[in-house]
């Protein structure tokens, strides 16, 4: 039996600000700072994110590494919403649509990410997208709390963290990595 298709959603309570989270979310030299899953950026949009534009990050789940291409959607501060699209950066028509939601709440804010995964490729429908569902919803409850603890340790430890890039973090792609 092919899987053509699998969503999810998850919602997590963060004591930062709402605004705080939001800037996190869209900054994209930060994300292997709280997605454990995302080794490190390759590709860095040249501009802040705003629709259309597009950065790659080297991705490291069930045992494999990728490169994964993303494009952004929406990305609307007014709202605290953004939405993006992510694909392997190999060719493969598979995609995954994200949606991220922030609402202020009385303790700091409350975060909704809410995914689409379409495979595509005959390989991807018959096992991948099978063994990836279960899988990919307990990483993202992962990334959650690693966003979680990133923000209490940042205001913690260093105010202006959230918009300072650490050169230190990013290693240069491994090109004869496998995939």
């Amino acid at each position: 039996m092919f899987v053509t298709e699998f969503h999810g959603t998850e919602t997590v309570e963060l004591s930062a600000s709402a605004s705080d989270v939001f800037d996190l979310l869209v900054n994209v030299d930060r994300l292997p700072e709280w997605n454990a899953h995302v080794h490190h950026v390759i590709e860095r949009p040249e501009c802040p994110l705003a629709a259309g534009v597009e950065w790659v990050v080297q991705m490291r789940a069930m045992g494999g590494r990728w490169p994964s291409r993303a494009r952004a959607l929406t990305v609307d501060q007014a709202a605290l919403s953004f939405e993006h699209r992510s694909c392997s950066d190999d060719g493969n028509p598979s995609y995954a649509l994200w949606s991220w939601r922030v609402n202020p709440s009385v303790h700091g804010s409350t975060l909704t990410v809410t995914w689409a995964v379409y495979p595509r490729s005959f390989w991807r429908k018959l096992l991948i997208a099978r063994a990836r569902r279960p899988v990919l919803a307990e990483e993202v409850r992962a990334s959650l709390a690693g966003m979680d603890h990133y923000l209490r340790t940042a205001v913690l430890d260093v105010p202006d963290r959230l918009n300072r890039p650490d050169e230190n973090m990013r290693e240069p792609a491994d090109d004869n990595a496998p995939y």
